[in-house]
């Protein structure tokens, strides 16, 4: 039985590290202004949109007669249609998102949960609905949600070394948002890229990387080996393969561009040393460009 102190302690220990990333995602959302979040097209909605001529088969009641009266011509006064959207956000929780270059950088994780939760913030409260695919719920519009999806990136489950894109129960015609390294299967992407694509589902690939990742700064005997200890290569000459690994990298993300623009996504590479409002503020850019 359920005790009222033991539902109690239960819920604040639920609740006991959702603070830390809900204020750091709280903060940054702030740095984006929502004002009224409409469609920018009309339809329905109670914002004023445009005016723009009578045509043959709108009604009397459509017609504006304020506006007129100014010309010899009718005009019909359009809203703005502010219909809600959904949109489904994939953060890979692979263990190859957990590297960091340094001891004070911030894992590859930490900022793609930093940057999803503060994309839930600013879509729900923009009167959106969004889905955590690790949750495997439907999209949903509440604060409710947003503690949902906190929740969820406090969880520390066991992952394979690379990660790919889930789209199961992501709805048609939605927009999406996917967070990864990319570092793993490129096949495993197109698949699950391919198939939201066929959904007609629009969206953003959007990759995250360490600076030593991008730098390749290692000389001399190295040992490189996956975070998940699954995969190990040593060498006595690492600088010998800097050229090499540049141009596998840039052929990736090469690969992930033209995977994008193939399906009518944007794809976008940050670094966990760049700012996190400056990424924050593309990701909310572009998903408004797919709407």
């Amino acid at each position: 039985m359920t005790t009222p102190a033991l539902l109690r302690q239960r819920s604040e220990d639920l609740a006991g590290p959702l603070p830390p990333l809900l204020a750091a995602a709280e903060h940054l959302a702030q740095t984006v202004l929502l004002g009224a979040h409409g469609r920018r097209r009309s339809g329905m909605g109670d914002e004023f949109w445009q005016y723009r001529p009578a045509r043959p088969g709108d009604e009397a009641r459509m017609i504006d007669w304020r506006r007129s009266a100014q010309s010899d011509m009718h005009f019909v006064r359009e809203k703005e249609w502010q219909a809600a959207q959904s949109v489904h956000i994939w953060v890979d929780e692979s263990q190859s998102m957990g590297f960091a270059g340094t001891r004070d950088s911030e894992t590859k994780l930490a900022r793609a949960r930093l940057l999803a939760m503060a994309m839930a913030i600013l879509l729900i409260r923009g009167g959106e609905r969004v889905a955590l695919a690790s949750l495997g719920t439907p999209p949903r519009s509440s604060e409710l949600q947003l503690i949902r999806i906190a929740e969820a990136f406090t969880r520390e489950d066991a992952q394979p070394d690379y990660g790919a894109p889930e789209v199961r129960g992501m709805l048609p015609h939605a927009r999406a948002l996917f967070i990864s390294d990319y570092l793993g299967d490129i096949d495993a992407v197109t698949a699950q890229l391919a198939k939201a694509a066929d959904r007609g589902v629009k969206g953003v690939l959007f990759q995250i990387l360490d600076p030593q990742e991008e730098a390749f700064p290692f000389d001399g005997r190295t040992i490189f080996e996956s975070m998940g200890a699954s995969l190990r290569h040593e060498t006595l000459k690492a600088g010998e393969l800097r050229d090499r690994y540049l141009q596998r990298l840039a052929e990736r993300k090469d690969r992930l561009d033209r995977l994008a623009r193939s399906a009518g996504w944007l794809y976008h590479c940050h670094h966990t040393s760049d700012s996190a409002q400056s990424a924050l503020l593309w990701l909310y850019s572009a998903l408004e460009r797919r709407a």
